[in-house]
């Protein structure tokens, strides 16, 4: 059922309700999908297969799904990845100490005697 070239709606997760590929066949209950999706495994179970079966090789690129899809009139749009930005360094919290002030006068030390013994 889910051979090579089958053309699938996705079903559920991020990509839900776009039309993929199927690439490669993992195992009997992961694929790996590609077209208006991200490239990626993908379980069974997350696939609706259509009646439509495109020519591809096993583990065919991206490009050649491109053009595959685009015979069928499906769209599949590349998404420009992100330039990798520079994080701001975060600067260090230095804690400052108060200082002692002197305005306490200090006290003269009085000493203590012992009274004496009588």
């Amino acid at each position: 059922m889910y051979e090579i070239g089958r053309i699938c709606l996705k079903i559920a997760g991020r990509d839900a309700n776009n039309m993929c590929v199927v690439v490669d066949k993992i195992n009997d209950s992961t694929v790996l999908i590609d077209g208006q999706t991200r490239r990626k495994n993908c379980n069974v179970k997350h696939l609706e297969p259509t009646t439509k079966i495109v020519k591809l090789a096993k583990g065919a690129s991206h490009d050649e799904v491109k053009k595959a899809l685009k015979t069928l009139n499906i769209e599949v749009v590349d998404k420009k990845s992100k330039k990798p930005t520079e994080r701001p360094k975060q600067a260090k919290v230095v804690k400052v100490k108060p200082v002692k002030t002197a305005s306490k006068q200090a006290k003269p030390a009085v000493s203590k005697k012992k009274p004496s013994e009588e």
